[in-house]
């Protein structure tokens, strides 16, 4: 018979053990937590009030455009404010509902935002049975281990699976399934836009659910035992304010822009005040998080800085399709692509970041096997 805690030692992992987090909602949903989603909905309401009356303005004394994108925006909004605190609702519920709902809301929104980056791609029928991989097998398979993840009481049972898979196994199936179909016409122009949509769309978003799990103290060593979801919101409202934020001081103070065939509306002064005005909000807001306020202003300035990345780089692949916007499942011209391109730049850079400088050292023995740490 094999021993496999055997084969875990040799292998410096521990064999896993299939334990469920426990059935309450002790820290799912914490004052501060409720507190920030408070102050969200209630700004979500002011906005939406905000756009009603500028709608019914004369197009004389505003711009309707201006007026068009800041209403689909908050529309959009909207849309992930509902999907978040679905979710937290559920929690309530328990740990377990409430994560593995967030981790399904999630797929949702991977698989929606994955099906209008490949309809922009134009495909060939040899491709087709790799899409059916794509979508049908890769896709819930990543959500499965992430969310296989959320709800073991060990942390990370599953990380070193998900966060593997796609970008080597996808990697390499994909492109042998399709040239199995023996269609070797614009052959790596046609794997390239299948990987990029898979990894954008699939892998980079799936670390926003992958916040749950992180076991997390403060930078001086004490456990931090705030909400899971309330980080999670909180990267996502950070996230979001960058994209706002840059939206507004282009339109105030831009004038250097910064790649007028990508985006003429993106400008230095857009940028730089975006990210620091989102990053000031960031601290601000550093009780909801484990982090100090200084950390906080410098996780918020990384990842709003990742957001922009996200929102140029889709701007790019927009315009070599030649279309405007991804879709229109959200109320307006935008689709749920153009909405989340920045979070799912932003997403794995920010679990890591607090995966690695703010993970509890008592589980360094699992995080880094062989090192010493935390003995």
């Amino acid at each position: 018979m094999i021993d496999l805690a055997r084969f875990s030692t040799l292998g410096a992992l521990p064999a896993p053990t299939f334990s469920f987090a426990p059935l309450n909602n002790v820290y799912w949903l914490d004052t501060p937590t409720t507190i920030l989603m408070l102050v969200v909905l209630t700004s979500l309401a002011v906005a939406f009030a905000v756009g009603e009356v500028l709608k019914r303005q004369p197009e004389t004394t505003i711009n309707p455009a201006v007026v068009r994108t800041f209403n689909s925006r908050v529309y959009a909004w909207w849309m992930m404010f509902a999907i978040l605190v679905f979710g937290v609702l559920l929690g309530l519920i328990s740990v377990v509902v409430g994560r593995v709902s967030t981790v399904v809301l999630f797929f949702a929104v991977s698989f929606w935002a994955l099906r209008e980056f490949i309809t922009l791609t134009p495909t060939r029928g040899a491709d087709h049975r790799a899409l059916f991989w794509v979508f049908f097998i890769f896709t819930p398979l990543q959500y499965l281990l992430v969310g296989l993840d959320v709800v073991m009481t060990d942390f990370n049972q599953f990380y070193r699976w998900y966060s593997i898979m796609i970008p080597v196994y996808g990697s390499l199936l994909i492109p042998a399934r399709v040239a199995l179909a023996g269609d070797y016409k614009r052959f790596l122009e046609r794997i390239a836009k299948i990987q990029m949509g898979l990894l954008i769309c699939v892998y980079a978003l799936s670390y926003a659910p992958a916040i749950l799990h992180l076991r997390l103290q403060t930078s001086d060593g004490k456990p931090w035992e705030g909400s899971a979801a309330g980080l999670l919101f909180y990267f996502v409202l950070v996230v979001q304010l960058g994209d706002v934020f840059q939206f507004s001081w282009d339109k105030l103070i831009g004038r250097r822009v910064i790649a007028p065939p990508i985006n003429a509306g993106k400008t230095w002064e857009g940028f730089f005040g975006g990210v620091v005005s989102a990053a000031l909000v960031g601290m601000l807001l550093w009780w909801v998080t484990p982090f100090r306020m200084w950390e906080a202003f410098c996780v918020s300035l990384v990842i709003a800085t990742m957001g922009f990345a996200g929102s140029m780089t889709m701007s790019a692949i927009k315009r070599d399709r030649g279309v405007r916007d991804y879709g229109t499942l959200v109320r307006g011209h935008v689709g749920v692509l153009d909405r989340i391109d920045c979070i799912c730049f932003a997403a794995p850079v920010f679990y890591h970041i607090t995966r690695f400088f703010f993970a509890n050292q008592s589980l360094a023995p699992l995080l880094f096997p062989g090192s010493g740490l935390g003995s």
